[in-house]
């Protein structure tokens, strides 16, 4: 039977092994930067897409984008550092659509301090959103999965959860590198609790990419980034077609990964 499965995965033209027509996948931090790219990519691939924002002014220009393209999409208000709310966005979603078959952990935040000044409030908020608000949506959505016996979860990890803060010294961002890190194992043990189900848990570790979290940095980073293999940070495009392939059948038989997309940074 097991030969039969892999047969028929291999019996498919590469293009459909990439196709997500039919699928409805949820992102959040949607609506800007890295994560509105990759709900495109995932979007361009076939799938439905539900993003998701904190804030209104970011999630309606992203909806028209999105629908200017011609995509089906909707779009939700969500903290996902607040339960209620994650099953709220979850629960929408597969009214919607019918089901969630993908899931995208984009939401993000950081802030800049040493750690010995670093304030517990602060330290609290990266890590609510960071970690607690991706384990939340792994959570609820993950229940959803396992009972259809089908789901990818992708979460969006960092260069800086297995690397810290090094590539760039004059940063300090000990919650950021915590959460990356801590997402990083919580992507490794749901990929080994959940394969039964059929459900893959992967991340992405991006490197350095301009957006709004780096443009105080960015002139920094890019002068860093001179010095990296491919010389220089990300650019626009250069995420989503990892997401499709981490959510598409291409990757069947990967689970518990964490995909680096950094240019070579971290070999250096």
């Amino acid at each position: 039977m097991f030969s039969l499965i892999i047969s028929k995965t291999f019996m498919k033209p590469v293009t459909a092994l990439f196709d997500l027509h039919g699928r409805t996948a949820l992102v959040t931090g949607g609506s800007r930067g890295l994560g509105l790219e990759m709900a495109e990519g995932l979007a361009e691939a076939g799938a439905s897409v539900m993003i998701l924002a904190r804030r209104e002014q970011w999630l309606g220009p992203a909806l028209e984008e999105m629908h200017a393209k011609g995509f089906r999409a909707e779009g939700e208000i969500c903290d996902v550092s607040h339960p209620d709310q994650v099953s709220h966005a979850v629960a929408r979603t597969v009214d919607i659509f019918g089901k969630i078959d993908i899931l995208v952990n984009s939401a993000g935040v950081s802030w800049g301090a040493k750690a010995e000044e670093m304030p517990l409030d602060k330290w609290r908020m990266v890590m609510d959103i960071n970690l607690t608000g991706s384990f939340l949506f792994c959570q609820e959505v993950g229940r959803h999965m396992i009972a259809q016996r089908f789901g990818r979860i992708i979460n969006i990890a960092s260069i800086n959860g297995t690397y810290g803060g090094l590539l760039i010294k004059e940063t300090h961002a000990a919650g950021y590198v915590a959460s990356k890190a801590g997402l990083i194992g919580l992507t490794q043990e749901l990929a080994a609790r959940w394969a039964e189900y059929n459900i893959r848990v992967n991340a992405i570790a991006p490197g350095y990419f301009p957006t709004r979290m780096t443009e105080k940095i960015w002139d920094l980073a890019s002068n860093k980034m001179a010095d990296v293999p491919m010389g220089r940070g990300g650019e626009d495009g250069e995420m989503k077609g990892v997401a499709v392939f981490l959510a598409s059948d291409a990757s069947n038989y990967m689970t518990g990964q964490t995909l680096v997309v950094d240019g070579g940074a971290t070999l250096v």
